[in-house]
């Protein structure tokens, strides 16, 4: 089955910017990157296991995410880990600069409240 596209071409799929938002607070294994994606997303955005690990196999392809050798001490060793690279890093920041200029937008167009 070929790969959708480039996953570093904006705009990020939302499983993609999702994870790395996930990721960008600490080292995750999988379970724990789909339940922080459902509380992030307020439920809007639920990963079930085709979508998050063929995303987390492509993040890797491309290096925005690295594959852990082994979890925190104590974790249970089955269990894969996962941590954001700076490539994905600086992706997932890029993106949510991306959207931040549109909600400026929206807010120009009184669409939403402005904050103060």
């Amino acid at each position: 089955m070929p790969r959708p596209s480039d996953p570093r071409t904006p705009p990020l799929r939302p499983a993609i910017f999702h994870i790395l938002l996930a990721l960008a607070e600490g080292d995750l294994h999988g379970l724990g990157i789909a339940d922080e994606v459902t509380r992030t997303s307020g439920g809007a955005l639920e990963l079930g296991p085709g979508t998050l690990y063929r995303s987390l196999s492509e993040l890797s392809d491309y290096g925005l995410v690295a594959v852990l050798a082994s979890g925190p001490a104590g974790a249970d060793p089955r269990r894969k880990y996962y941590r954001i690279t700076e490539s994905g890093r600086e992706l997932v920041g890029g993106e949510a600069r991306r959207m931040a200029s549109i909600v400026d937008v929206a807010r120009e167009r009184n669409v939403l409240p402005r904050t103060t």
